[in-house]
């Protein structure tokens, strides 16, 4: 089997798969990650139903994926705002409605560092958008998941930052750090990730999470060019201490190769319940004094906090999956 690694780009990693009979969802199909990840898919044939809170700007942003379709791939739109339950649940509404199946769900829409806000429902705008928008989703198009489909969730080195806080997801009784609300939302992915597969496996629906590496997309856009060169600064800093050469960005086509891979190359049971990065899974590390190292937090991944993130999920959108 091919290894791959943190410089392999989708093109790389799918080479010349025939996906003309997969229908895969992908949210976040508007700028970067998301629109690679559909080209990719589309260029292979698959049916790829991209969702986007503007639908405009995503049929702009993918005017290059309808180019490059090949062996029949098509890319159709859904409208969907993450920061609304009533925009989840009537995207999915639509969909179970459409009745098609889907072989892979790629959750990768999210946002990254905003100013304290709150989602339409009152929810953090991180914690609302990035994970009970698609917990929300996912769950209520599962049924449409066949014996052998899989989820994919776009988690982040940066869930290093925070633990999920079950006592108070909306900061109502903590100071509010951008940061520190990015970590708890990625967190959060993995958890969902974990305990999905564990809900779904024995049917042979399974889910891992992914972090695609530091790419200088949209996602950024709520951060200052001095606060982005402070945090790489930090970051530089770290590795050095720890012997290792200075970041640098990957390309768009580099970080979205873990979410193909680990939706349609690695074999299931390899990445099922874990977390993947630069295409290989990575290991669990708690050096608490680095958080530039590769790997995935243990708290991420612990089973009974991700069982306790489900329930908490359910109690905070008043609906139970």
């Amino acid at each position: 089997m091919t290894i791959f690694n943190g410089t392999s780009t989708t093109d790389d990693v799918l080479g010349n798969i025939d996906l003309s009979d997969k229908r895969i969802l992908v949210t976040g199909v508007s700028a970067g990650l998301g629109v690679e990840t559909a080209r990719s898919l589309v260029a292979r044939g698959a049916q790829v139903v991209g969702a986007a809170r503007d639908l405009k700007k995503a049929d702009a942003a993918t005017e290059q994926v309808r180019a490059e379709a090949a062996n029949g791939g098509e890319l159709d739109l859904i409208e969907l705002n993450l920061a609304s339950l009533a925009s989840v649940r009537a995207c999915a509404d639509a969909l179970v409605a459409e009745g098609r199946p889907f072989d892979l769900i790629i959750a990768n829409a999210g946002v990254m560092a905003p100013p304290q806000g709150k989602t339409t429902d009152g929810f953090e705008t991180q914690f609302g958008t990035n994970h009970l928008g698609h917990f929300v989703l996912v769950n209520s198009i599962a049924s449409l998941m066949a014996p052998g489909s899989r989820l994919v969730n776009l988690a982040s080195s940066g869930h290093r930052f925070a633990d999920v806080d079950l006592d108070d997801p909306n900061f109502e009784r903590t100071p509010y750090e951008p940061f520190v609300a990015y970590g708890r939302s990625k967190t959060a992915n993995v958890l969902f990730a974990v305990e999905f597969d564990r809900r779904h496996k024995d049917r042979g629906v399974r889910a891992t999470a992914v972090h695609p590496g530091g790419i200088n997309t949209e996602l950024g856009r709520h951060m200052s060019a001095e606060d982005l060169a402070q945090l790489i600064a930090t970051i530089d800093a770290q590795a050095a201490a720890e012997g290792k050469p200075p970041f640098q960005w990957k390309t768009v086509p580099q970080g979205a190769a873990t979410s193909v891979w680990a939706g349609v190359v690695a074999p299931i049971e390899d990445v099922a319940g874990r977390y993947c990065e630069d295409c290989h899974v990575a290991e669990v590390t708690d050096d608490l004094n680095s958080s530039v190292s590769a790997g995935v937090r243990s708290y991420a991944l612990d089973a009974e906090r991700a069982k306790a993130l489900w329930a908490k999920s359910e109690e905070m959108v008043g609906e139970r999956f």
